[in-house]
């Protein structure tokens, strides 16, 4: 084991359990290979999230609602959250598990691909984490910085890649150079784009936290 894994492994063990229904979801999700945040990225979201304290998140990639409902669990009153999700096995279980959690007036789940359903949706969401297809996040990225106010906050997962990030595109699996390509393009826009203060974090599999500081003119 690696010292950061180790690392990894004692910052868990300092985790509180998020509830029965929140660690059924989690486990149904093992069972059944859904990948969903890994716990030091739930801590740093639900941090953000209280520190924030948003009006209205947009989720784009809602999987099984696991991490929907972690955002639900510290939101302020009144606060409400909008979810997209393309894969028609996860709906039902996603709208099953935000019924369980008696959440279905405060989770609005909208079905379809995000790059058709985010030019559907008008400003503002205060706060947007983007957890879908690594692929996809720069093609989202317009419309996502669109329906971003001033001083609103997007948080990006699953960044680093496993490491791969910091490979050269031929030390990398050949079927995953698109996607390696991708996220470099992503990571360095988010850093060189006037109006956005972003972090890059080694939390979890890597997370970006990105302020909206003003207008925002993408070059891509």
């Amino acid at each position: 084991m690696t010292e950061r894994e180790r690392l990894s492994v004692y910052l868990n063990s300092l985790e509180q359990e998020e509830g029965k229904l929140l660690e059924y979801i989690a486990g149904e999700a093992a069972a059944s290979f859904v990948p969903i945040i890994r716990k030091e990225t739930g801590s740093l979201l639900k941090t953000l999230i209280a520190m924030k304290q948003p009006r209205q998140i947009l989720e784009v990639g809602t999987a099984t609602g696991y991490s929907a409902l972690l955002m639900a669990s510290v939101m302020p009153k009144g606060c409400t959250i909008t979810t997209i999700e393309k894969y028609w096995k996860r709906i039902p279980i996603a709208r099953e598990n935000f019924r369980r959690a008696g959440m279905e007036e405060s989770i609005l789940l909208l079905e379809g691909d995000a790059s058709e359903v985010l030019k559907t949706l008008n400003p503002s969401f205060d706060f947007i984490f983007m957890d879908a297809a690594k692929g996809q996040y720069l093609k989202f990225l317009p419309d996502v910085l669109r329906l971003l106010p001033t001083q609103g906050v997007l948080v990006s997962d699953n960044v680093l890649q496993g490491g791969d990030i910091l490979e050269s595109r031929f030390a990398v699996a050949r079927r995953n150079r698109t996607i390696h390509a991708r996220m470099r393009e992503y990571l360095y826009v988010l850093k060189h784009t006037e109006g956005l203060q972003t972090a890059v974090l080694p939390v979890g599999d890597g997370v970006t936290v990105s302020v909206k500081t003003d207008r925002v003119d993408l070059w891509i």
